[in-house]
C-alpha cells in the first residue's frame, strides 16, 4: 500500500408496533465485490488481483496474509480508496467508495479509517503532539489538544509530546502512529506491516498495544502481515496468492 499520510446515524428500526426490529442483520463493515486490478507492463497487461470477494463484520478483526507480491499490500490500497480497481466494488460502512470521487474517497478517508503504516510517516516538522492533533484539527474538532495529551498518555507518552520525530525511538515513533490512527476514534483500521521496521521485542509491545485499543474502540481492523503470530492473533485470516483469495 502506498504511504499517505492524510456515523452510523440510524435511530431504532421500528416495526408496525413500534417496536426495534432486532430480527435485521447488522450489514457488514467491509463488503468487497468481484475486486480485480491489472496494469499495463512489456507482455500487455499484467494481473494483480483477481475477483476478490468477501466480507468484514463490525469489531472483526482480520489478517491478510501472503507472500511478498501476492497483492495483499495493493488490496489494502483499494480497501482504503488510495488505488482505484480496474472492476469491482468496495463497500465501507455503507459507503461505495468508488461511487465516490477523489475528494468525497479523501473526505470519507479523514471521517472513518485510522491507519498505521511500517513507515511511521509522521510529519518531521510536527512534535509529536502535534502529529496526533493533525487529524482532529483536519476535521474541525475544538479539543485536539486535549484529545491528543490523553491518547499520547494511553500509548505511554506523556512526557514526550514536545519531541519530534527525529527525537524518538523507532517504538515511539509507531506509538505515536498508533494514537493518531486512534484519536478519531474510526469505525475502520487498516495497518500496513505495522512492526515492519521494529525489531522483535518492540514490535511484539507495539502489536500488543495496537490490538488493546482496537479492543476498547471497537472498530474493525484489517491489518497486512507476513508474521503468523500477528496474524494469529486476529478473529480470521484470508491468505492471498497470486492475487486470488486461496
Amino acid at each position: 500500500m502506498r504511504d499517505h499520510p492524510e456515523v452510523y446515524k440510524n435511530g431504532p428500526a421500528s416495526g408496525a408496533a413500534g417496536v426495534a426490529d432486532v430480527s435485521r442483520p447488522r450489514p457488514p463493515a467491509i463488503a468487497v465485490r468481484g475486486l480485480s486490478k491489472r496494469v499495463a507492463d512489456a507482455s500487455g497487461e499484467l494481473t494483480i488481483l483477481q475477483d476478490i470477494d468477501f466480507t468484514v463484520q463490525a469489531a472483526e478483526t482480520l489478517a491478510l496474509v501472503g507472500a511478498s507480491g501476492s497483492g495483499k499490500s495493493t488490496l489494502l490500497g483499494l480497501l482504503a480508496g488510495l488505488d482505484t480497481p480496474s472492476s469491482g466494488t468496495v463497500v465501507l460502512d455503507g459507503t461505495d467508495i468508488f461511487a465516490l470521487d477523489e475528494d468525497g474517497r479523501a473526505a470519507f478517508r479523514k471521517a472513518k479509517l485510522g491507519f498505521v503504516f511500517q513507515s511511521f510517516q509522521l510529519l518531521a516538522h510536527l512534535s509529536a503532539l502535534e502529529n496526533v492533533m493533525l487529524p482532529l484539527e483536519l476535521r474541525g474538532e475544538r479539543d485536539a489538544r486535549a484529545r491528543a495529551e490523553a491518547m499520547l498518555g494511553r500509548v505511554g507518552l506523556s512526557s514526550r509530546l514536545g519531541h519530534y520525530p527525529k527525537y524518538l525511538s523507532g517504538g515511539e515513533q509507531q506509538r505515536v502512529a498508533l494514537a493518531r490512527a486512534f484519536v478519531t476514534e474510526p469505525p475502520l483500521l487498516f495497518a500496513d506491516e505495522p512492526t515492519g521496521s521494529l525489531d522483535a521485542a518492540t514490535g511484539e509491545s507495539i502489536i500488543a498495544l495496537m490490538f488493546e485499543l482496537n479492543r476498547e474502540r471497537g472498530s474493525t481492523l484489517v491489518l497486512v502481515t507476513h508474521d503468523p503470530a500477528m496474524a494469529a492473533r486476529c478473529g480470521r485470516t484470508l491468505t492471498i496468492a497470486a492475487g486470488r483469495l486461496a
